[in-house]
């Protein structure tokens, strides 16, 4: 996850062009397929991947970290290319990798329930992507260190998390704020970069949008399904 647009004029205006429409509804469509994924992993095996891999919290963070840059590499790798079999497995690596997460984090409510907390994660993840979005779109101006100020969260929060993992488990709470932080933040680098750098390939957008929505809406999934569990 690295940064290396220069700034360059940027415009102000909320009209969508046909470029931004494909990116916007090509990283939507992956999303919906990523979360009737985590419904559907829920009832089975792969839901129980998370106990194994978070008995050591930093275990976990670094496996599916490791899983979503290798697919982003494989998926951006195969667009440039043109190799779409390349693409088509980075785009599998990284459906998996939260359509798992995510089914391990909503295993434990109530199968009833289970498609109202990924509805109510799913709206509150379109209002966030709407604020972040609205303010992208308000300001005539680069986000470029927006990029780098995500990098700067992740690593910050797995460094927090390696040290609560065997430290202090308080900071593990520090941990998911900073890494919820860096998506946040790419989420808004993403879109930047769709908004301005209009040369630049619908896919690769696409590939940047999707796993940015895609990390802000498990780390909100995980809140909802804490609010969920303390009603009971």
């Amino acid at each position: 996850m690295s940064s290396f647009e220069t700034p360059h004029e940027t415009g102000r205006g909320f009209g969508l062009s046909s470029r931004e429409v494909q990116v916007i509804g090509g990283a939507t469509g992956l999303m919906t397929i990523t979360v009737a994924l985590m419904y559907v992993f829920a009832s089975t095996p792969l839901a129980v991947i998370n106990d194994y891999l978070f008995a050591f919290p930093i275990v976990g963070v670094l496996v599916y970290g490791a899983a979503i840059m290798a697919g982003q590499l494989l998926a951006e790798r195969g667009v440039t290319n043109g190799d779409m079999g390349i693409a088509f497995v980075g785009m599998v690596v990284l459906q998996l990798a939260f359509g798992i997460f995510g089914a391990g984090v909503i295993s434990i409510a109530p199968p009833e329930t289970q498609l109202t907390v990924l509805g109510i994660t799913a709206v509150v993840t379109a209002l966030l992507t709407a604020l972040v979005s609205g303010y992208i779109y308000a300001r005539s101006r680069t986000f470029e260190h927006w990029g780098r100020f995500a990098n700067y969260a992740f690593l910050g929060g797995i460094g927090t998390i390696l040290v609560g993992t065997f430290v202090l488990q308080v900071l593990l709470l520090v941990g998911f704020v900073l890494v919820f932080l860096g998506f946040i933040l790419r989420l808004g680098y993403e879109i930047w970069q769709v908004r301005d750098r209009r040369n630049a390939s619908v896919g690769l957008q696409t590939i940047g949008v999707y796993i940015a929505v895609a990390g802000v809406f498990v780390h909100v999934l995980q809140l909802v399904m804490r609010y969920v569990l303390s009603q009971d």
